[in-house]
């Protein structure tokens, strides 16, 4: 009776230590940038050039500015409540597409003055997208950082 009552309970140690050991199979995948970047719209928070912050000089037409990217590389760009130009429409198709391993986000618009179709991801989450690009502003190139949010 002692033989059989260890061998159960080796038994029953050995399945609990099998099982308690297995890795699970259920592991998260994390998304990916162009899952995080047509997940929902991005609008304007916060923009810096040469690490001063410049979102008060921008105008209340370019921050209220919603951008939307769908999965197969269009986009759209909705000008908000107020527009710049009265006579543009209230949004603008573009295409965009990721370059240089996902590190440069290519929109066929330019999205500010003095810029540039192309930007440098810094950051992109499920909150927040951060892009960089040299600017040029009176002649002299600068780097701007600009920050968009859900």
């Amino acid at each position: 009776m002692k033989h059989q009552l260890l061998s159960l309970t080796l038994c029953f140690c050995f399945a609990a230590f099998h099982f308690s050991c297995q890795k699970n199979s259920t592991q998260i995948t994390p998304p990916t940038k162009t899952q995080l970047l047509t997940s929902i719209t991005w609008k304007f928070s916060s923009a810096t050039v040469s690490g001063t912050d410049v979102s008060g000089y921008l105008q209340t037409c370019q921050k209220d500015n919603i951008l939307t990217f769908q999965s197969v590389g269009t986009g759209s760009l909705d000008e908000g409540a107020a527009k710049c130009n009265s006579g543009d429409p209230q949004t603008n198709p573009f295409t965009w597409n990721f370059a240089s391993n996902e590190t440069v986000l290519h929109i066929s618009t330019v999205l500010f003055t003095g810029g540039n179709s192309d930007f440098t991801i810094v950051s992109l989450t499920n909150t927040s997208l951060v892009v960089s690009q040299n600017i040029t502003v009176s002649g002299t190139t600068q780097n701007a950082v600009v920050t968009f949010v859900h």
